[in-house]
């Protein structure tokens, strides 16, 4: 008996999902509108295929982190992002949490289908173009990368983490006014034109690196 384990906040995703799977010849379809209901259905079905969205219930890219969780536990089981989000910086994130594909939600039934049989056997499954992305964001960060100081590095690094001035401050033991100036000078070699567009450069660097 095949089953599959779609988590998902929107129910005409669940719907949808369900009609694709069980044509496509899956037993039975359980489903989540919450991570953790999601993981304790995992553990208690140990279901053939996983889809997954990574923003369910304002919870950010919380999906990463069950995405992890998941292959903790189990590293053969594939697992599928179906995710609203199109950006390669996210699609690299899930496929370095443990991902077996990437999916974005535009896509038609017959995509969906492709996917799903792809990722069901165990395949790696994303769309040329976003590959191709995905591709050059490694390349790119890595060349920039060569530039930096040990300590824009680490600065860097701890910025993809998701941490404050303070927290980097404190971290590396200097002061707030010593990583404010330390990303100043990383924007410019990284001609990134904000803070936001420097933390999504330390995003790449955290899952090329």
């Amino acid at each position: 008996m095949s089953v599959a384990l779609v988590i998902d906040d929107h129910p005409i995703v669940l719907e949808g999902c369900r009609r694709v799977l069980l044509d496509a010849g899956f037993d039975d379809v359980l489903e989540a509108s919450a991570l953790l209901a999601g993981f304790r259905l995992y553990r208690r079905a140990r279901p053939d295929l996983v889809i997954v969205d990574l923003a369910i219930r304002g919870s950010g890219l919380a999906g990463l982190a069950l995405i992890r969780r998941l292959r903790i536990n189990d590293v053969r089981t594939p697992i599928l992002v179906f995710s609203m989000h199109g950006d390669p910086v996210i699609a690299r994130q899930a496929l370095k949490a443990g991902a077996t594909g990437f999916l974005v939600k535009d896509t038609g039934p017959k995509t969906f289908l492709e996917a799903v049989e792809k990722v069901r056997r165990n395949q790696p499954y994303i769309a040329h173009d976003m590959a191709v992305q995905v591709a050059l964001l490694g390349s790119r960060a890595r060349a920039e990368q060569n530039d930096l100081t040990s300590r824009e590095l680490q600065t860097l690094s701890l910025l993809g983490e998701g941490k404050s001035y303070a927290q980097i401050a404190n971290a590396l033991g200097v002061s707030y006014k010593t990583v404010a100036n330390t990303c100043s000078t990383l924007k410019d070699k990284l001609n990134a034109t904000s803070l936001q567009d420097l933390v999504r450069v330390a995003v790449i660097h955290q899952v090329s690196s």
